[in-house]
This record gives structure tokens, sequence and C-alpha cells, in this order.
């Protein structure tokens, strides 16, 4: 149902750690409505972030890349971007489920800047 301007409800986050509240000064809102949440996220080389969670997937756009490891809360390695065969390129696009609680440290050179779609 659409509020008396035609807007659709917006359907918020309803995890504890959602980036917004967690992580803000990492994620910038671009876009919200009730069917997806656009992210601008920076991580600067050397930057970490605190811990958060994605709790929908997303459609994630590469502005820049940088390698990074993604940690658990307790400190134990989730993922690390070194291992990848090959870093996505500027431009390139990907996908991603949902991403429980974590934290991302930049161990690159550069920023690691990417633009999520998270799909509500």
């Amino acid at each position: 149902m659409n509020d008396a301007n035609g807007a659709a409800p917006q359907r918020p986050a309803t995890h504890l750690l959602d980036a917004m509240a967690r992580a803000a000064d990492h994620h910038a809102l671009l876009l919200e409505n009730d069917r997806v949440r656009v992210l601008d996220t920076k991580v600067r080389p050397g930057e970490r972030t605190p811990v958060h969670a994605h709790e929908w997937c997303a459609a994630l756009y590469v502005l820049s890349w940088s390698d990074f490891v993604r940690y658990d809360p307790e400190g134990n390695v989730l993922m690390d971007s070194r291992t990848m065969v090959a870093p996505p390129e500027p431009g390139k696009a990907l996908w991603t489920g949902p991403i429980g609680p974590h934290f991302v440290e930049n161990v690159g050179r550069t920023d690691l800047h990417i633009l999520a779609v998270e799909v509500k």
C-alpha cells in the first residue's frame, strides 16, 4: 500500500548489526525504498570496518578494488581476497548472498570501493 504521496512504505533493516547502523563511516546510503537499498561502500587502505552485517542479497558493482580480509566477529578469517584467482576489475558486477556478522580490513594500497544494490 502506498502512502499519501504515492510512495511505497520502506522495509527497514531488522538485523541488529545492520551496516548503516554499525558501520556508517564506510557505507553511504544512496537510495532506499521497499524493494532495494543502494549503498556506496568504501574502505581505504589500512582501514578496518566495525563489525556489521548485510541481511539481503546484493548485486555489487566494483568502482575500485583493493585486497581485503573479511573476518568473523572473533577475528577468524572468512575470506582473503589475495587467494582469488583474479581480482575483479573496476566495472565488474558480482552477486552475493546475505553476509552475517563480519568486519573488513583493507590490506591493499588502494580504496576498496563498491556500490551495493541490496535486494529486499
